[in-house]
């Protein structure tokens, strides 16, 4: 999937005309060389003929875009909470620096404007979805495929949600240091505080990441928990935790600050870290998601040639 853009053809001749004006392409654009053609009486007058004639030529010159690649639209969930919109147009800077030509563009599930259906209005050609969100659940396998279905004039990939990936433990690691966590506690454990789904497959990305996290931090126990929907909840993984002997820290699993990542930190008996933001592993993992969609669609294509 390649967006195509057709460009007229730059002018032909781009470089100065004789001194007579005998190379002259012939265009009423032209600057008159009437009493130019004897000697100069100075350099400045030559430097001046020079500035006129090329701009001139380059009135009639079209750049060639450098070909870019489908939009990447960032799906986000949307909060009524003013930093989270803040957190992820941060992001999202960060990600159009570390790619800079490629189109970027914001859609929210819910609550904040743009929200995905007006963002895909304005636009045509490919697009790839990438999920804000953190693994898979009832907003990744409905509401995308949904407003992709809404927007017949688009052709669209989903990429993979974010998590669960190495680069969210680096990050959530990067948080939990922010917030006073240093190498080497001694019975110290983490909650991993997410949002709640009914979705089967929430739980066991939400635990993997617990997994890759505990890696990050030597071995100390991690727990997931849940803001909602079914538990064990934040209190409850503190409490086990804290039945073990361990000093109990919260890791915010959330994109961005908000309601679920204001009330879970709350509950925190020793720290608390900020949710994972605009931190540049995020920026990076973004992209990565963005590349891979990609890549498993140029892959699949030729499969589908041979079968067909």
């Amino acid at each position: 999937m390649t967006a195509s853009t057709a460009h007229p053809h730059p002018h032909p001749e781009f470089g100065l005309a004789p001194a007579d004006g005998s190379g002259s392409p012939g265009s009423s654009d032209s600057p008159d060389n009437s009493g130019l053609s004897g000697s100069f009486d100075s350099t400045a007058q030559l430097l001046n003929r020079i500035t006129a004639q090329l701009s001139s030529q380059l009135s009639h010159v079209t750049l060639t875009a450098v070909p870019r690649g489908p939009a990447l639209v960032a799906v986000a969930h949307g909060s009524r909470d003013p930093a989270a919109r803040r957190t992820v147009r941060a992001l999202l800077d960060r990600v159009r620096a570390l790619r800079p030509g490629l189109p970027v563009h914001l859609g929210h599930i819910e609550l904040n404007e743009p929200l995905l259906d007006d963002t895909l209005a304005a636009l045509r050609g490919d697009v790839v979805f990438v999920p804000l969100l953190l693994g898979h659940g009832y907003h990744v396998k409905q509401d995308i495929p949904q407003a992709l279905a809404r927007a017949p004039h688009l052709r669209g990939l989903t990429a993979a949600p974010l998590g669960p990936h190495p680069l969210l433990a680096e990050t959530l690691h990067v948080r939990l240091a922010e917030a006073g966590w240093r190498k080497g506690l001694r019975r110290a454990g983490v909650v991993l505080a997410a949002a709640g789904s009914h979705d089967p497959d929430w739980p066991a990305d939400t635990a993997r990441t617990a997994e890759l996290l505990s890696h990050r931090l030597g071995g100390a126990p991690v727990l997931p928990a849940y803001a909602s929907g079914a538990g064990p909840s934040v209190d409850e993984a503190v409490g086990a935790l804290t039945a073990r002997g361990h000093r109990v820290a919260v890791a915010s699993y959330f994109t961005a600050p908000g309601r679920f990542a204001t009330r879970t930190s709350a509950g925190a008996p020793w720290i608390a870290a900020a949710p994972l933001g605009a931190h540049s592993a995020m920026a990076r993992l973004v992209l990565h998601r963005y590349d891979q969609a990609l890549a498993a669609a140029a892959e699949a294509a030729p499969r589908h040639l041979a079968s067909a």
